[in-house]
């Protein structure tokens, strides 16, 4: 049975935010609202959690996980970024945008495209998520939690917990979750490929 945690939009409670980081390190898998609705979330490099995720959603090897982190200047770490690619996620974050960028060596395999050793990224404009990266002091490995079948992000944390009680281990809710799910832009090629349209204006990449 999946633990649920009410929280202040503006100030969640601290208290919560920790026990659920807590919970992250230990190998859960999460609920957690964003500025794209809720996200299934798990410790960056665990590997069963990320199975778990794709099990969820059914989603197989070739579509992208994001690396959610707090800040942009933390992206370097994961991504190859040259200038175009820096002034276009700059100029975009945070905000509800995922980046396909080729990733580092440090990204593990089970994050990986199969085929191009890209990766998402995103940094969230969202208090409770952005708190919540804060306490793990890592990353985040997220999909927008978007039921098979469906096209919009689920967006009410207590529908949530009684619809996957037996798949995840928590869930945070802030009662603010955002309604579009992310705007996808792939910055791998040499022009911006637009992937999904989302919660995201799109005028700076077309």
């Amino acid at each position: 049975m999946a633990r649920y945690y009410p929280v202040h939009p503006v100030n969640p409670q601290q208290r919560s935010v920790d026990q659920t980081a807590d919970l992250l390190r230990g190998g859960a898998v999460i609920a957690y609202p964003t500025d794209s609705g809720f996200a299934l979330g798990t410790a960056y490099g665990n590997k069963a959690g990320i199975e778990r995720i794709r099990r969820i959603r059914e989603l197989d090897e070739k579509h992208h996980l994001s690396v959610v982190v707090s800040d942009f200047a933390q992206l370097g770490t994961y991504v190859e970024m040259g200038n175009r690619q820096f002034r276009a996620v700059k100029a975009a974050t945070p905000g509800p945008y995922t980046f396909i960028l080729r990733a580092s060596r440090d990204v593990p395999r089970a994050m990986l495209h199969p085929s191009h050793r890209t990766v998402g990224v995103r940094v969230p404009d969202h208090v409770t998520a952005l708190a919540l990266v804060e306490a793990l002091d890592e990353p985040i490995v997220s999909s927008t939690l978007i039921m098979p079948g469906q096209e919009e992000p689920l967006a009410d944390g207590w529908r949530i917990k009684e619809a996957l009680d037996n798949d995840i281990d928590a869930v945070i809710d802030s009662g603010d979750a955002g309604g579009l799910p992310t705007t996808v832009i792939d910055l791998t090629g040499d022009e911006p490929g637009i992937v999904r349209r989302g919660g995201g204006s799109t005028e700076l990449f077309e």
